[in-house]
């Protein structure tokens, strides 16, 4: 979406991070209304979860932003390179990232992209999140979600209300907060599937896995604070990312009825992500190879 450069900054004397957007991109408006978002929010923040926009501005009519450079590593690749944490090590991690978004939160702006792509670790353990061409702002324009591509989003992390189609809002983050929280305890994200479709589906229909039950040595108490953020309902989800930190600082008050609701209400699923959707196209494809195929025959046939 973007050519990112480390550059230097000869007036702080820092190493600093420019980004311009894909030239190829510049008349796609849903990919200029994503880095014109990120213009907006990243120059507005300021907490050290959050990476911290220097400025912005441009050159010969193409616009730049200029972020400060974070040396860490994706969570990501921590994950991969770790698997499982400890709960200790997990919470704290998942402490300082809620922090930021509650922080954006209530300078309010929705991130609605977070996954281990988007945030890196520094070599002190300190969480930076980035990308927020997504994010929801009160200026947000439809042009954001409607024209995104395929790629623009992981559905391993996207609410049932952003695969139905809908903006989402603050709760809409705390779903992401809490698989990551439960793929940082575990080593693996609670649904998962051999494609795109399955994911989604797991997200609207699946049962999800009772994290105390599927990792030795998570308590129920942990267990049911990511399972009230994996709701299915936003409704049923905390009302704030405060509350979910409330909850975390507070784990001997914290409600454990909610790992007998499971998920909540099944979601409707999309006709086109159904299996008898999938069937009918796989039929109509034989049938259309079936008549090419009869048609062929018959020029080939002697006459």
């Amino acid at each position: 979406m973007a050519d990112i450069y480390r550059a230097y900054d000869m007036m702080s004397g820092q190493d600093v991070v420019l980004k311009i957007p894909n030239r190829m991109l510049i008349g796609d408006p849903a990919q200029f209304e994503r880095f014109q978002r990120e213009l907006e929010v990243t120059n507005t923040l300021n907490h050290p979860s959050i990476q911290k926009g220097l400025g912005s501005g441009q050159y010969n009519r193409t616009p730049y932003l200029v972020t400060a450079f974070v040396d860490g590593k994706p969570l990501r690749d921590v994950v991969a390179e770790q698997g499982a944490m400890p709960t200790e090590r997990a919470t704290a991690l998942i402490r300082k990232i809620a922090d930021g978004i509650a922080y954006i939160h209530e300078h309010e702006v929705v991130h609605r992209d977070l996954k281990p792509e988007n945030i890196l670790i520094t070599a002190d353990g300190q969480p930076v999140i980035l990308d927020f061409g997504l994010a929801l702002t009160k200026s947000a324009r439809r042009v954001t979600y409607a024209n995104l591509t395929p790629s623009a989003g992981t559905p391993d992390y996207m609410a049932p209300e952003q695969i139905e189609g809908q903006r989402g809002d603050e709760r809409t983050d705390l779903y992401a907060i809490g698989t990551m929280f439960y793929e940082l305890l575990s080593g693996r994200t609670p649904f998962s599937g051999d494609s795109v479709q399955v994911v989604m589906q797991q997200h609207l229909q699946g049962a999800l896995p009772r994290l105390d039950h599927e990792q030795p040595g998570i308590s129920p108490q942990i267990a049911a604070v990511v399972a009230r953020c994996l709701q299915r309902d936003p409704a049923d989800r905390y009302a704030d990312v405060r509350a979910f930190l409330h909850d975390l600082d507070n784990l001997d008050s914290v409600d454990l009825s909610i790992l007998e609701k499971g998920t909540g209400v099944q979601t409707a699923l999309p006709f086109w992500y159904s299996p008898t959707f999938r069937t009918v196209v796989v039929s109509l494809l034989i049938l259309v190879a079936i008549v090419v195929l009869a048609l062929a025959a018959q020029g080939l046939a002697p006459k």
